[in-house]
């Protein structure tokens, strides 16, 4: 049961994200995902760090602004080019091959190996998301694809590391999360200058837009997927993944009048229920809750509480 309590509190952060098109299209000022990307990480990231009232010590502060890179500082800028640059869809059918390589980073680097079971509900995942977010005008722009690969590659890099590393003794997931936005957000800032200049103008939809965005769909979302990371496999939480667009997909028929065709419907049930075998094939393998995090069992999840609990 507790693992079972710990996928479903981790699956709430791809379901979050799956919210981020609708908030961007409906409420913020339209062409500028980088100053988007700083507003989402690096408030969130100080007001968790201010929460845990923790700071990095000795390599903390290098291997935080690493893991702070993979996970937020690049893959943020290279998810919005490659979604700029790829129409219908593509970008989100790259970004669902992200398992894969976690699976193989995973092995490589924790030893985790893949059962056969594991590998092909990412494939099929990744499959039902191309059934649910491809059109038939989609189409390929190399930049696009290299910037939608490197995004995914650069967030399965930052996931396996994170759990590669785990946490300083006494450091809880609010601390870590709260570094890796602060220095996620750090580093976007000089490309979005760069490339989009001065903010823009906020008015209140945009300001209603972006404090959802930094408190919900970033920081809690963001400490829910590293406190899963620390409790469970590197492959049972990317497998969790595709419900990101699948829960875009729902908001957009729910809530903006998108039509769902039937294709589209048997995309979905395809790839939920990809994500629900991956995570029955992870649970087969008996890494529920590594040796090394054991200790999140025994840690605070109060985010109105400063104190960590050892």
């Amino acid at each position: 049961m507790k693992r079972l309590a710990t996928v479903a509190l981790t699956a709430l952060a791809p379901i979050s994200w799956g919210s981020t098109y609708a908030v961007a299209s409906e409420l913020l000022p339209p062409d500028r995902p980088l100053f988007t990307g700083v507003m989402r990480a690096l408030p969130a990231g100080l007001l968790l760090t201010a929460l845990a009232r923790t700071l990095p010590k000795g390599e903390w502060w290098w291997k935080s602004a690493v893991l702070g890179t993979l996970n937020i500082g690049a893959f943020f800028p290279l998810l919005f080019l490659s979604a700029y640059r790829l129409p219908g869809g593509v970008a989100a059918v790259l970004g669902s091959a992200g398992p894969l390589f976690v699976v193989g980073l995973a092995a490589l680097l924790l030893g985790e190996r893949a059962s056969l079971r594991t590998v092909l509900a990412a494939v099929v995942g990744a499959f039902g998301v191309s059934m649910v977010v491809l059109t038939a005008d989609a189409a390929l722009d190399l930049v696009g694809v290299v910037a939608g690969v490197v995004s995914s590659a650069s967030m399965a890099a930052g996931t396996v590391m994170t759990k590669r590393w785990g946490r300083p003794e006494g450091v809880g997931p609010l601390a870590m999360t709260g570094w890796q936005l602060t220095a996620g957000g750090l580093a976007i800032i000089p490309v979005a200058a760069l490339v989009e200049g001065a903010p823009p103008a906020l008015d209140g939809d945009a300001l209603l837009g972006y404090g959802y965005m930094m408190l919900i769909n970033t920081g809690i979302a963001y400490w829910l997927w590293f406190r899963g990371i620390g409790q469970l496999s590197a492959t049972s939480v990317t497998l969790l993944g595709p419900l990101s667009p699948l829960t875009a997909a729902v908001i957009g028929w729910a809530a903006l009048g998108q039509a769902l065709t039937p294709v589209q419907l048997v995309g979905m049930a395809i790839a939920f229920g990809a994500t629900v075998a991956g995570q029955l094939a992870a649970a087969r393998t008996g890494r529920s809750f590594s040796s090394s995090e054991r200790n999140d069992r025994n840690i605070s999840i109060d985010l109105t509480d400063g104190r960590v609990r050892r």
